[in-house]
């Protein structure tokens, strides 16, 4: 007989696809549903997005984001490249809410960075967040996946891939 568990003791799973979304012209981003339900499967109302490298925005919740701000603060030997890194993420960042639409308002001056306004991008979980690429980063990202695929998926299957 399966054991019955609390719904709440099994951990959310992310969405395993790539989603496209888009920015309005007001700079809020309608989370595709896989995404939405994701969020809401781990209770998150708030998210902190930002960007660390200039390239990816990234939607944290504020639980995983609190976990950043600790490894920042006791980052030790790397403090000064933690201290850098934070600054980055707070200049670019900002909380939102996610509305009664599944729209978050993305920053103004990291939308203008990332060449996110009035534009469509692509979503993808990673690492406890989700990655917003604009379409310059998504093509860079899909061609260089591209390249030489059948030998990476060569390498892969020798090291387990099904």
């Amino acid at each position: 007989m399966d054991e019955i568990r609390d719904p709440k003791s099994i951990p959310a799973e992310p969405p395993h696809s790539i989603a496209q979304a888009r920015v309005d012209d007001k700079g809020r981003l309608k989370l595709p549903s896989e995404f939405l339900e994701y969020l809401k499967t781990l209770n998150v109302d708030k998210v902190f997005i930002t960007t660390v490298d200039l390239r990816l925005a990234r939607i944290y919740p504020i639980s995983v984001w609190k976990a950043n701000e600790n490894l920042f603060e006791n980052a030790g030997e790397l403090a000064e490249t933690a201290e850098d890194i934070s600054y980055i993420a707070k200049y670019f960042g900002g909380d939102s809410e996610i509305d009664a639409q599944g729209r978050i308002l993305l920053p103004a001056e990291l939308r203008r960075r990332l060449e996110l306004e009035s534009q469509p991008v692509w979503l993808d979980c990673y690492n406890g967040r989700i990655n917003i690429a604009g379409k310059r980063i998504h093509e860079e990202r899909f061609q260089r996946a591209m390249a030489n695929l059948g030998d990476k998926v060569k390498v892969l299957e020798k090291k387990g891939l099904k």
